[in-house]
């Protein structure tokens, strides 16, 4: 019996070594049998699903994550396609509102630099917003040469509207008390915890965000469809519009079905043409900036925390760490071969200390003489702008909501909660002090001037290092600062970013601080290098069958990933840290 069990066992090894090489020599194939580019192309954009910034190299993010269309990949592929002359033309598929405010001027820009070469760029939706907005998405399709709609589509152009849940009534019934401190009084994260309804700060902050946004999204309306900006906004007082509405209006160019804009692209390519995704035009192409004058890219995405880089499958999000984003730029330092960095950062912010401590790489970085250049995503609000304050320069998207200089800090009495479950806690401490941060136990007065004393200090840093990096008194810091968030627009007539645009114009900042030609070519090295598929195989190789088994669970919490996000945050789920910093990162959709 025992040597039966053996053989099986032995058998199920060889079984298992078989299998390894079998999917190893299919990887091979694929790698030596990548398909060429077909002589005539349409490149396609899915972006119905919207795109991602970036997946970190983790692991867990990987196998989330793997399938999603990173925006880097749409960029370069229309950047490469303009100058193949293979590529025919741009189709690309749009809904509503699935894409973020910078992301669709990322998109947007990178699409009206692809017309430039005089192809043909057409958008399609079945729909802008069904049931819902679709203020962003039509935004978006305006910078194509055409626009359809399914005849039974609608066009949500009904302008912006943002809201936000207030939880102290709830709070108050269920026995949760917050005990929280801000600097200052625009710092409005905490305010979901601690009133139940907006602070005349909150909304005057909010408001202008939405208003700088809406105005931009009617001048880039207006401008695309030969209209007046007044019209734009009538339409919108109008909104939603049905499809012949829409047609009447100019807002589309036909109402026609996929198969009969499929047809008319043809007639304006080649009948021979062949429709290609945009990230497989680029894995048989080549990505673009893959030569020139070196320059690492470094990405700043998700809330900053202390240690690596990683994805949280429980609640969905995707963390900047520290350690991960201080050794890219020590390895960036260190190699004598690259100039300068450039930083995309696309962050809500997070902790202070882990701030602090890429703060001092870009610091390092310029004093080796490589220049910084930052490239501000949806989002660089507290601790996303502190990351980002001391590079050479700084540029956002016109809505990329940035700032929020401040803090807020404390924590969430649970007491009077666990008591209406029958549960109490008792404890010891050496001194009163060790209870300074128990959910269990009220600040003493000791206590409260202590935390007062940290936030001072924090926004005090952080208002100093503002005016340092940006070249600005700290009386006109402390005016514009408060914890208010701006948009990059607003950003850039206060002084707090240099220029407006994406990518490309990043590249621009790069070339004029190196004093290269203004085409000069750059090649983007990423660090850290992203894992090619034989590392990740590897690398799962060497997992053992049970954690994948438990990744592959966690796939199915993505549907209670907004509770647990909105309970971590409220403190019920995972205790806060006494002091963090976070924007306002609702505003990113």
């Amino acid at each position: 019996m025992k040597k039966v069990i053996v053989g099986i066992l032995a058998a199920i090894g060889v079984l298992s070594i078989l299998a390894f090489f079998a999917v190893v020599a299919l990887m091979l194939i694929s790698i030596s049998s990548t398909p060429s580019v077909p002589s005539r192309v349409v490149l396609e954009l899915d972006l119905e699903g919207g795109v991602i910034e970036t997946i970190p190299d983790d692991p867990l993010a990987q196998i989330m994550l793997g399938g999603a269309l990173q925006l880097r990949d749409v960029v370069e592929a229309l950047e490469r396609g303009a100058n193949d002359r293979r590529v025919v033309g741009v189709l690309a598929r749009i809904s509503g509102e699935s894409m973020a405010m910078a992301q669709i001027q990322e998109v947007r820009d990178a699409i009206l630099r692809f017309r430039e070469s005089g192809k043909p760029a057409i958008a399609f939706a079945e729909t802008f917003g069904e049931f819902g907005p679709g203020n962003g998405g039509y935004y978006l399709a305006t910078a194509f040469d055409e626009v359809y709609m399914q005849p039974s589509g609608d066009i949500g152009l009904t302008g912006l509207y943002y809201e936000t849940m207030f939880l102290r009534g709830a709070f108050d019934k269920i026995g949760l008390e917050p005990r929280m401190g801000q600097r200052y009084e625009y710092k409005n994260a905490v305010n979901s915890y601690t009133h139940t309804s907006m602070t005349e700060p909150h909304r005057e902050a909010l408001q202008r965000v939405m208003e700088s946004r809406f105005s931009q999204i009617v001048a880039g309306i207006a401008e695309a469809r030969g209209i007046t900006e007044d019209d734009v906004r009538n339409l919108a007082e109008r909104g939603p519009l049905i499809g012949e509405e829409a047609l009447d209006a100019g807002l589309v160019d036909s109402l026609s079905y996929r198969d009969q804009i499929m047809d008319s692209l043809r007639e304006k390519t080649s009948e021979r043409a062949r429709l290609l995704y945009a990230d497989q035009y680029l894995e048989r192409a080549g990505r673009p900036h893959t030569r020139g004058t070196q320059v690492a890219l470094i990405h700043g995405y998700g809330g900053v925390a202390r240690g690596p880089s990683r994805y949280s499958p429980i609640d969905g999000t995707i963390i900047m760490g520290s350690e991960t984003v201080t050794q890219a730029f020590r390895a960036a330092i260190d190699n004598d071969r690259i100039e300068a960095i450039l930083f995309r950062v696309d962050s809500p912010g997070g902790s202070y200390v882990a701030s602090d401590t890429i703060w001092r790489e870009t610091v390092r970085a310029r004093e080796a003489g490589k220049p910084v250049i930052v490239s501000m995503g949806n989002l660089a609000g507290s601790g996303g702008y502190f990351v980002a304050m001391a590079a050479d320069r700084i540029v956002a998207h016109p809505g990329t909501i940035t700032a929020s200089i401040g803090v807020y800090g404390g924590k969430m009495l649970t007491n009077e909660f666990w008591k209406k479950l029958g549960i109490s806690f008792d404890g010891v401490a050496t001194n009163p002090g060790a209870k300074h941060w128990s959910s269990h136990s009220d600040y003493d007065e000791a206590g409260n001037e202590r935390l007062e004393a940290s936030l001072d200090r924090i926004y005090e840093d952080f208002t100093g290092k503002v005016a340092e990096g940006r070249g600005l008194p700290l009386e006109r810091v402390r005016e514009i600062a408060k914890g208010r968030i701006w948009t990059g627009e607003d950003a850039l007539e206060l002084g707090l970013v240099d220029e407006l645009g994406g990518y490309a114009v990043a590249l621009d900042q790069i070339r004029d601080i190196l004093d290269l030609e203004e085409d000069a070519p750059i090649r983007l090295r990423r660090y850290p290098a992203q894992k090619t598929e034989w590392e990740a195989l590897f690398s799962a190789s060497r997992e053992s069958s049970e954690s994948i088994a438990v990744r592959s669970l966690l796939r199915s919490v993505r549907s209670v990933q907004p509770l647990i996000r909105q309970l971590s945050e409220a403190g019920l789920v995972e205790q806060k840290p006494g002091l963090v910093m976070e924007g306002a990162s609702g505003l990113d959709n």
